[in-house]
C-alpha cells in the first residue's frame, strides 16, 4: 500500500488532466462543436509533469512512457498556438527550461540505469502480461498526441480531429482494465472520467459534420 501522499500527486495531476477536458468540453458544448482552446494545452503540460513523477513513485514504466511522449507534444501545440511568441523576452529562458527538464531527467536515467531497469521493470506488483497490458494501451493512448500533431503540422495550425478521439477511446479503455488489475484507483477514476469526454467529443464532431 502507497503512503497517501504518494496517490495525492497522482490525483493532482490527474485533477489538472481532469480540468483541461472540462475547459475543452464546455467550450465545445458553447460552440456545439469540437474546440481547441490553449488552456488545454497548458493545463497537460503541468499535469505530464506531476504525472510522471507519480509514475516513477510507483514504479510504473506505463505511466511514465504516456508523459514521455505527451510533454513533447504538449509543448509543440503550445508553439503553434503562438504562446511561445508571447512571452517576450522570456521565450528563450522559458523554452530552455523546458528543454532541460527531459533532459536532465534522461541524464540522470542513464546514470543509474541498472537501478532504474530494475526498479521499473522488475516490479512484483507488475507481472508480465499486465505490464504487457499497459504497455498496449499506453502506446494507443500516446499515438493519439503523434496522430495530432502529424494532423494540425499538414493543415499549419492545432486541431483535435475525430481521429484523435477515437485513439483516445481506444486506449482508455485498455488502460482502465490495467487500472483496476493494477489496482490504482488514480488510473481507474482518470480513464472513467475521460471515457465519457471522449465520447461526448465524437458526438458533438458527427452533429457539427452533419449540420
Amino acid at each position: 500500500m502507497e503512503a497517501p501522499w504518494v496517490y495525492a500527486v497522482g490525483f493532482l495531476a490527474q485533477g489538472l488532466f481532469a480540468a483541461r477536458m472540462l475547459v475543452q468540453w464546455i467550450g465545445s458544448e458553447r460552440a456545439q462543436k469540437v474546440v481547441n482552446p490553449t488552456m488545454f494545452w497548458m493545463l497537460s503540460l503541468v499535469a505530464s509533469l506531476l504525472y510522471f513523477i507519480y509514475g516513477w513513485l510507483r514504479a510504473d514504466f506505463v505511466i511514465m512512457l504516456g508523459q514521455i511522449v505527451g510533454y513533447c507534444v504538449y509543448v509543440w501545440n503550445l508553439g503553434v498556438k503562438g504562446v511561445w511568441k508571447r512571452t517576450g523576452s522570456m521565450r528563450i529562458p522559458l523554452l530552455a527550461l523546458l528543454v532541460a527538464v527531459p533532459v536532465a531527467v534522461l541524464c540522470v536515467i542513464l546514470a543509474h540505469a541498472p537501478e532504474v531497469a530494475e526498479r521499473l521493470f522488475h516490479n512484483d506488483a507488475i507481472p508480465g502480461a499486465l505490464l504487457a497490458l499497459g504497455l498496449a494501451g499506453q502506446t494507443i493512448f500516446s499515438l493519439r498526441f503523434v496522430y495530432q500533431a502529424a494532423y494540425s503540422a499538414r493543415r499549419g495550425e492545432s486541431l483535435l480531429p475525430p481521429g484523435f478521439w477515437i485513439i483516445s477511446l481506444t486506449g482508455a479503455v485498455l488502460l482502465l482494465a490495467y487500472g483496476i488489475l493494477r489496482s490504482d484507483p488514480v488510473i481507474v477514476v482518470a480513464q472513467v472520467f475521460g471515457i465519457v469526454t471522449y465520447f461526448r467529443n465524437l458526438v458533438l464532431w458527427k452533429r457539427s459534420a452533419l449540420s
